[in-house]
């Protein structure tokens, strides 16, 4: 400002001087008078530099110069590149927000007062099957037509969730997604999904869980409280309260099967991954299954005349690294599935053999009534039978195979079935090569 005060008076002064060397007092004051206007038509020149500069958004090609102008140049130039640096800022941060949605396991879409599309993730277009090219401005009740979401649609609430079929759907595979609305801006409306389907199947296998674990308890208490009221209430004879007494030792002892397998299967599910200090020759594995099998085909065909006949081949001098307890339990389940499914004078045999690139495969063929192709896949599944009654009468608890599977996922092995209705099956467990090695005080190597 004072530069500005300086000027004018100076330009006053020139004039001024000007007027009086050339006719004296009443030039001096004609000198004066153009030497404002002069002054005034440079200041106007230079703020008319300036405006142009910002008519024409050119706030970086301002004019440097000096004076009031200068100065106010000087300011818009500064204040650009602030208002510059906060919306670089801005965008980077709504890039930055943009990208956590694009990664979100969430499906995230904004849609407008009228319902259309303007915006989704990929996982939204994954869980509804939407282009979000193609789709853009698409209204979201013609691409979703699921009856649950359109009635949600029509009413929505923010504290509930709309369970809907999601895209890819199918009986063999479901897509449960549950979605939510919440309104924002000016009729706007945020819609969120998410993919509940292994919560679903999660909570539907706990309700089928605990159903069959009381359907299987259930059925010896009921006989035992009957044995029990009867031997209470009626004189027996020796011979009936001997056999009652033994068929209530029988209905307990399935319960105590019962309770040990769901406390092996809580154990190995809760319990870390076994490691590769422990390890057990083959050899040991396959004598204590064979004791096994021995023993339960011998109480399966008592009075049958005929029994079973059992081959174990000789197990390679081979040892196996990894929990010995967990390895005994899954093998001694497919062995004794495999005596207890065939019938009196069948064949169960048992083998390990040593593949390619040093794996090892523990197998169990017999000669049974086998097994139908659409059961296979849920053999494994927690008390799924192909046949209840046989399984009761045979003595299964419908957890074996679950166990084996476990034990197998834990040893990074793998479980293979084939099975032949009318023919019979072959369970085999294949190890990898880093859980096989030659036995201690073996001259046998592992090829």
């Amino acid at each position: 400002m004072w530069l500005r005060f300086s000027s004018f008076v100076v330009f006053m002064a020139a004039g001024a001087a000007a007027g009086w060397w050339l006719r004296g007092w009443p030039a001096a004051c004609g000198g004066i008078m153009l030497a404002a206007l002069a002054w005034w038509l440079v200041d106007v020149w230079r703020a008319l530099r300036v405006l142009r500069s910002l008519r024409d958004g050119e706030t970086a090609a301002l004019p440097s110069m000096r004076g009031l102008w200068g100065e106010v140049a000087d300011r818009l130039r500064r204040l650009r590149r602030a208002e510059q640096r906060r919306l670089e800022d801005s965008e980077r941060r709504l890039q930055e927000f943009l990208e956590a949605i694009q990664a979100s396991s969430n499906g995230v879409m904004l849609l407008d007062a009228e319902g259309r599309i303007n915006w989704c993730n990929p996982t939204a277009a994954s869980h509804f099957g939407i282009d979000i090219e193609r789709d853009r401005d698409q209204l979201i009740g013609n691409l979703v037509r699921d009856p649950n979401f359109t009635s949600y649609y029509a009413h929505p609430d923010p504290n509930r969730n709309a369970m809907v079929t999601g895209s890819g759907d199918s009986a063999g595979r479901p897509v449960r997604l549950a979605v939510r609305l919440h309104a924002y801006g000016e009729g706007r409306r945020l819609m969120l999904s998410n993919d509940v389907t292994a919560v679903e199947q999660a909570e539907a296998m706990r309700r089928d869980f605990v159903a069959n674990v009381s359907h299987e308890i259930r059925t010896p208490l009921t006989v035992l409280t009957g044995f029990v009221e009867t031997l209470q209430s009626l004189p027996l004879e020796e011979g009936e309260r001997a056999r009652y007494l033994e068929l209530m030792a029988q209905q307990a002892s399935r319960m105590q099967t019962l309770v040990n397998d769901l406390l092996t299967l809580s154990r190995i599910e809760g319990s870390p991954p076994p490691g590769r200090n422990e390890w057990t020759p083959l050899a040991a594995l396959t004598d204590d299954c064979e004791d096994e099998a021995q023993a339960l085909s011998a109480l399966l065909t008592a009075g049958q005349g005929a029994a079973h006949a059992l081959h174990f081949e000789p197990a390679p001098a081979l040892a196996l690294a990894g929990s010995r307890t967990e390895l005994m339990s899954a093998m001694s389940n497919l062995v004794s599935n495999a005596v207890r499914y065939t019938p009196a004078g069948g064949s169960v045999t048992v083998a390990w053999q040593l593949l390619a690139g040093g794996q090892a495969e523990f197998a169990v063929v017999d000669t049974g009534p086998g097994v139908a192709p659409e059961h296979i896949p849920r053999l494994t599944e927690r008390f799924y039978r192909v046949d209840r009654s046989r399984s009761r009468e045979t003595g299964g608890t419908g957890l074996g195979l679950a166990i084996v599977k476990h034990v197998v996922q834990r040893h990074g092995a793998e479980l293979r079935i084939q099975s032949t209705l009318g023919k019979g099956s072959r369970f085999a467990i294949v190890f990898p090569a880093n859980r096989v090695r030659q036995a201690a005080g073996s001259a046998q190597a592992v090829q």
